[in-house]
């Protein structure tokens, strides 16, 4: 009888320690392999553009086809983003510089490489990210299937795009969070000597404080002395009604200065429509960004931009109208202090 029960306590125990491991692994989330991206284009009215980043050319035009393949497993993954076409060409204009056989004309494959990392979850709030990502500054993003407004402003397309190092992304709680970075030089996938001196060891700090979704973010460093100070945020002023805001500063040795503020009120009018614009004050001192020969000067641009949903097709059309504190802009006349364009814009995402 003895030997009955010993052998049926065994027997229930193993039996009660299969069930707990088949249960801590169901539990435990399977590891997912994904693809996703967009594809964009659009019509332009006119040839002449102001000097942001995208959405330039004229008549019926190319945006970007971008891919992305991520890999997410329980403690860790990777992110390969690729991007084809001339948004995507600009967006990697500098990754990298160095060309085949010193060629700079002839680059290597890592031109279409918009983001390629790898992350580990060292706990539920810590993860540790090495390699080429986006940038965290900004309200504005690469991708036009995450902005509101199809063209760009100035303080994104002269912010940084993307940033190759390490980061810590670390959550002080359930609204604060904190990362923080070591990079190569801005938008510099991999490391270049700039001066011509041997030295490549101007490595740059990144620093990201979250609070209730609002970001004060700051990038310091490089071989240009870059101290860069952003804040990104954001409120909901109803159930249908979003305001945005990004504002920032910029300096670095070489006496490059600009500054600028966005606001980027958006209503949501049904579930299939929504409307949004941009307002952006924008200084620069050195940089020669608002116009051909501007190097020192103010521009105001104001944007709206219609969005309508279908699925996952994305209709937007949109007016700009750009003024500056004098003639840097150039258009059919010559120089002027104002440009103005109608684009129309066709996104679909996958």
């Amino acid at each position: 009888m003895n030997f009955i029960k010993k052998t049926f306590l065994t027997t229930l125990t193993l039996m009660i320690g299969f069930v707990v491991i088949a249960q801590e692994e169901e539990s435990a989330p399977a590891p997912t392999f994904g693809v996703s991206g967009s594809v964009d284009t659009y019509f332009r009215s006119t040839q002449y553009a102001p000097g942001t980043s995208f959405a330039n050319l004229p008549g019926f035009a190319m945006g970007m086809a971008n891919i992305i393949m991520s890999y997410e497993g329980e403690k860790s993954g990777f992110v390969a983003d690729l991007v084809f076409g001339p948004r995507g060409a600009d967006a990697v204009f500098n990754s990298p510089m160095i060309g085949v056989d010193g060629d700079p004309h002839f680059y290597r494959s890592s031109n279409i490489v918009n983001q390629l990392y790898a992350y580990y979850n060292v706990s539920d709030s810590f993860t540790l990210t090495l390699g080429n990502f986006n940038t965290f500054l900004g309200y504005e993003v690469i991708s036009p299937v995450a902005n509101f407004n199809y063209s760009t402003s100035y303080m994104f397309s002269y912010g940084p795009f993307s940033h190759a190092g390490i980061k810590a992304d670390i959550s002080a709680g359930e609204n604060t969070s904190i990362m923080v970075a070591v990079l190569n030089s801005t938008d510099m996938t991999e490391m270049q000597d700039l001066t011509g001196d041997g030295d490549i060891s101007g490595y740059m700090f990144g620093l990201q404080l979250g609070l209730y979704g609002q970001y004060i973010n700051y990038l310091g460093g490089g071989e240009a002395g870059v101290s860069q100070i952003d804040f990104t945020g954001g409120f909901n002023l109803g159930d249908s009604f979003f305001l945005g805001i990004n504002a920032t500063t910029y300096s670095d040795d070489d006496d490059v200065e600009f500054s600028g503020v966005a606001l980027y009120p958006q209503y949501t009018f049904s579930d299939s429509f929504a409307l949004g614009a941009r307002f952006e004050a924008f200084s620069e001192d050195g940089l020669g960004a608002i116009g051909d020969i501007s190097g020192d000067g103010d521009n105001t641009s104001f944007t709206i931009t219609g969005s309508y949903s279908s699925g996952n097709f994305i209709f937007k059309p949109e007016i700009r109208i750009d003024s500056a504190s004098d003639k840097f802009y150039t258009d059919a006349d010559g120089l002027t202090d104002s440009l103005s364009s109608f684009l129309v814009a066709a996104i679909y995402s996958f």
